[in-house]
């Protein structure tokens, strides 16, 4: 039986008190099961309150939605990987679809971040995927494989076989529409063949979650395909209720 991540990306929401009544209702119903892990990406102001929410549990994880490239500096409203990792953060979200698409955020700024977590002792786990029009185009797994190769370009093969990538369609997040099983399948296999390819025979345990419009209804069908080790959740993780129905599945 494959190791399964369950990702919350709780995005702009959940203030401390907030994630602390949800940690508590989600640590209070939710027994460690073998084959997952469970990692939540809050708010940068609300870390501290998922931090001290896991202590005690080696099966849930906490990290942090962005990161700057530099270790510190003049850099106001920014989070080093070395301040994250420092507030007990184990991994960082990078080019997430709105980090790039929102704020413009470019493949090289992708890479320097992910080298900047390497340093930094996080595990990056590198978003990639296209755009509607990109789709439509036949152009999926070329954006998807240039995102991946550009991200970890320069990243020596240890660290990049200890990274996590997370497969998001733009066109699925928050809109309701999901990949089919078939769409997951054909990207994510892609996927893996690269990064074999980039790092031998490592890369076929670097886990590759699916993320855009998860939910209870759907994750099942999603994680049973062969090359998806897990979600990426936005909208569906900030109910306590339904996450654990998600992360039970």
């Amino acid at each position: 039986m494959k190791s399964l991540v369950f990702a919350a990306n709780w995005k702009m929401n959940q203030a401390p008190a907030d994630a602390e009544a949800f940690m508590r209702t989600f640590t209070a119903q939710y027994a460690k099961q073998q084959d997952r892990r469970v990692l939540f990406f809050p708010p940068a102001v609300s870390l501290h309150v998922c931090m001290a929410a896991v202590r005690t549990r080696s099966d849930l994880e906490c990290g942090v939605q962005n990161i700057h490239w530099e270790d510190k500096g003049a850099f106001t409203g920014e989070t080093s990987a070395s301040l994250a990792r420092g507030a007990g953060a184990r991994h960082a979200l990078i080019g997430h679809s709105e980090r790039r698409h929102v704020f413009g955020e470019t493949d090289a700024e992708t890479n320097k971040k992910v080298a900047a977590a390497v340093r930094a002792g996080i595990t990056p786990m590198l978003c990639v995927g296209e755009k509607l029009e990109e789709r439509e185009a036949g152009k999926t797994l070329d954006v998807c494989l240039r995102q991946l190769r550009a991200g970890f370009e320069g990243i020596d093969a240890a660290h990049v076989a200890s990274a996590m990538v997370a497969y998001e369609p733009v066109w699925a997040i928050g809109t309701g529409k999901t990949a089919t099983p078939a769409d997951a399948a054909e990207v994510h296999a892609a996927l893996r063949a690269e990064l074999v390819r980039m790092v031998g025979e490592r890369g076929g345990a670097v886990p590759i979650l699916y993320g855009g419009s998860v939910n209870r209804s759907n994750v099942e069908a999603l994680i049973a395909v062969e090359d998806v080790d897990g979600v990426l959740v936005g909208g569906a993780s900030l109910d306590a209720e339904q996450w654990l129905a998600i992360v039970r599945s």
